[in-house]
């Protein structure tokens, strides 16, 4: 190789970039011949809100990806290659996002993570239909899969089933006349809405509303209009981000004793620090995650979410929360799918995880359908009380 070089670059005088590709040329097909085959590795993308205001789900949904990748690799793989992943911050910005997922798409990797927020994820869905990309969103908006449609799909419980359990809770303890505090972003916007559709069915009667937008940091005026609300038995928070942790500190500052309830986008030890002792006895519904170490042995998830809980702490530094689980369940549903689909092919992929069926992750066993992109029932969920900055299962609640 080094004298066709030689006698390249005197004799014929041909340009050096070729040369360069000659020799490249001549490199791998000596590797070839001895045998050493060039390393494949299929792209997945994910597109995260690292930074912003939904920043404290991105950060573990990333070092989640990051950690699992490796762990795929350093077991040789996927159908013998390796994952290269690539991520993109959308900053929560859903242009960005959408931006982020054309690339991706056009950069051929075989399915894409995200959005973190069920708006940035709005943004992407035109862009996963028209690439015939896979979209496995780790959003809470139930709209994200309904209407079903063919390329995507998603990990995290709805907001549909958070108002469900949040009001089976609610008539256990004979509670009925509730004001809903929400959010003005898409997620909210979204749990608000469907949390006023399922109130009839069990006997609630949304008595009051207000609304808070990301960027307020004083809800005083929102929750003192609670105290004029005849009634009132209870109050539910629909939101993410820092919006609800000032809801909750506002609420104890006013005294205010009725129950409240948060949704699973406070599922993290996030909210518990910015809410500080204020947090204490506030519900929410959240995975079975956060109790790992405290679900009965006879529990099907508990191997998986005891797994993961100790080894995302011990790999990342960051207590673990929903947000990773969900990202977690995203990847290994794509190579539970890969491998059934026997490699990488986009189509056979999609398939593959419309497929799949009695999957274990970290939310609950997930068995997808042709009419149903998320696969989770509402057991899937358990109800959670915030004690001394801890989780505990609510009795009578675990399933």
């Amino acid at each position: 190789m080094i004298l066709l070089h030689r006698l390249l670059a005197r004799r014929l005088l041909v340009p050096r970039v070729l040369l360069r590709r000659v020799a490249a040329a001549g490199l791998l097909a000596a590797a070839l011949l001895a045998g050493a085959a060039p390393a494949l590795a299929a792209k997945i993308g994910a597109v995260l809100s690292i930074t912003g205001p939904s920043e404290y789900l991105g950060v573990p949904e990333k070092a989640a990806l990051e950690m699992d990748v490796a762990a795929v690799n350093a077991a040789g793989g996927v159908n013998g290659e390796k994952l290269e992943l690539i991520v993109h911050d959308d900053g929560g910005d859903p242009n960005a996002a959408k931006v982020f997922a054309r690339t991706l798409a056009e950069e051929g990797v075989i399915a894409i993570v995200g959005g973190t927020t069920t708006g940035t994820t709005l943004a992407m869905i035109p862009v996963a239909e028209s690439t015939h990309t896979p979209l496995v969103s780790l959003a809470g908006g139930v709209e994200v899969i309904e209407p079903v449609r063919k390329w995507v799909f998603k990990t995290a419980h709805t907001d549909r089933m958070a108002c469900e359990r949040i009001f089976a809770d609610l008539k256990r303890r004979g509670l009925a006349r509730i004001a809903i505090v929400s959010g003005t972003d898409a997620f909210g916007r979204s749990m608000r809405t469907q949390c006023v559709k399922a109130a009839p069915a069990f006997g609630i009667t949304v008595a009051h509303e207000e609304r808070f937008g990301p960027a307020d940091t004083d809800v005083t005026p929102q929750l003192r209009a609670l105290a004029a609300v005849p009634d009132l038995q209870a109050v539910v928070v629909a939101g993410h981000g820092q919006g609800p942790a000032i809801v909750t500190r506002t609420y104890r500052h006013l005294d205010i004793r009725l129950p409240l309830y948060q949704s699973y986008g406070v599922a993290s030890k996030t909210f518990v620090a910015l809410a500080g002792g204020a947090a204490d006895g506030v519900r929410l519904p959240a995975s079975a995650l956060l109790i790992a170490d405290k679900l009965p042995d006879g529990d099907p998830q508990k191997p998986v979410v005891v797994r993961f809980a100790k080894t995302f702490s011990a790999a990342t530094g960051l207590p673990v929360s929903t947000f990773a689980g969900h990202a977690h369940d995203a990847l290994m549903l794509v190579v539970d799918a890969a491998k059934r689909a026997g490699g990488f092919d986009r189509t056979k992929l999609r398939d593959a995880l419309e497929a799949t069926k009695g999957f274990v992750g970290t939310g609950g066993v997930v068995t997808m359908s042709p009419t149903d992109h998320l696969g989770l029932d509402l057991g899937a969920f358990r109800m959670l009380e915030i004690d001394n900055g801890g989780w505990v299962l609510v009795s009578g609640q675990g399933s």
